[in-house]
């Protein structure tokens, strides 16, 4: 078998030397020429239930476009799935899966806290006709309804990073699909569906892009539950735009090469914030306390870049620090910091909700002596 940091590199791209390119050329139409009503007719059938174009024309950019679809054929292959769906934004992405379950009159979510601030709060509302029972990764099975459509977890979770046996969850779904959030290990550190998932869910926004310049999201998943997402895409419109696609598909090249390299980063931070006076606890997967289940090495390949840490000095952290940037977000090349109480999960329950005294550091690329220069200074 090819080795994942290989198949990064040509995914989606083998197809190019055939055609006399060396890398994928950008499609911006937004419509396409016609042949015969007939062809014409049976390609719009195809598209809009959800398969490939065939021999027909791509019609219309809301329902097919070529670099998307490159894109989703190369992630689908880094996660060992039979396919995916690319969307316009990682909450997007899990819309469709909410109204896919709806539209399958299985409209009950049992879902694992903690979750991305925005998933939590779009359960919460049932803004898009789902219900929601919470549970703890034990007690799903208690959880489980007969119309119990999908149970979302995620793992690594947002904020605070705690890992979920993704096989066990599985296990105690029985025959219910089991969502995993993949956006914090990607398919460099985690292939979900290899333990039992069966969707797994991207915030493509972060490390698959890398750069903090584009948006996206992506579900990836059997061949059937591909076609439903992607009906739900075609009707409302929540197509991937077809540049970021293409920086997307860019970004799979270096995205091992970036995740080992700011993982690495991150376990030295990890370190250094553990012994600081003025740090009271550091969550990361790679601290033994913070995996007590043996995950790492099991489950996951490494702890990740990104880590958890509570401090009475939040507020004079985030309003000190130079190199590092106080923003949302996560995954990039550069570091960024944040509450996530104040932002990403502000919305969320207060029983949920993360501490004051909290934040989340995501590791970029630069030198981690550099970071922890900054960190102390902040904290003095």
């Amino acid at each position: 078998m090819t080795a994942l940091d290989t198949r990064a590199v040509h995914a989606g791209r083998d197809d190019l030397t055939a055609l006399g390119l060396h890398v994928p050329p950008i499609d911006l139409s937004t419509t396409y020429p016609l042949t015969d009503l007939a062809t014409s007719g049976a390609a719009y059938d195809r598209l809009a239930a959800g398969d490939g174009p065939g021999d027909g024309s791509l019609v219309y950019q809301r329902l097919w476009n070529p670099n998307v679809a490159r894109f989703e054929q190369a992630l689908a292959e880094l996660e060992g799935c039979e396919g995916a769906v690319a969307f316009s934004t990682g909450m997007a992405a899990l819309s469709a899966c909410l109204l896919a379950t709806v539209a399958a009159d299985r409209p009950h979510v049992v879902a694992v806290r903690p979750l991305y601030g925005g998933s939590d709060h779009l359960l919460s509302t049932g803004l898009l006709g789902t219900t929601v029972t919470w549970a703890t990764p034990s007690t799903v099975a208690d959880a489980i309804r007969p119309a119990t459509g999908l149970v979302l977890v995620e793992t690594p979770a947002n904020p605070t990073v705690e890992l979920v046996d993704i096989a066990d969850v599985a296990r105690q779904a029985g025959g219910v699909p089991v969502v995993v959030d993949n956006t914090f290990a990607t398919p460099v550190l985690q292939r979900p569906a290899e333990h039992g998932a069966g969707l797994v869910l991207h915030s493509a926004t972060k490390y698959l892009g890398g750069h903090g310049d584009l948006m996206g999201g992506v579900v990836v998943g059997p061949a059937d539950w591909v076609a439903r997402l992607r009906q739900v895409r075609a009707v409302t419109g929540a197509l991937l735009y077809p540049l970021a696609a293409y920086e997307l598909h860019r970004g799979l090249q270096t995205l091992p090469t970036r995740i080992r390299a700011q993982q690495s980063g991150t376990a030295k931070l990890a370190d250094w914030l553990s012994t600081h006076p003025a740090v009271d606890k550091v969550y990361y997967p790679g601290l033994p306390e913070c995996d007590p289940r043996g995950l790492v090495g099991r489950q996951q390949i490494g702890p990740g870049a990104v880590l958890a840490f509570r401090t009475s000095r939040a507020e004079q952290l985030l309003a000190r620090v130079e190199l590092i940037t106080h923003a949302v977000s996560l995954g990039g090349v550069d570091t960024l910091i944040q509450h996530p109480a104040a932002l990403t999960h502000r919305l969320v329950a207060a029983e949920a909700k993360p501490g004051q005294d909290l934040l989340r550091l995501s590791v970029g690329l630069e030198d981690p002596d550099d970071l922890i220069r900054d960190l102390d200074q902040a904290l003095a």
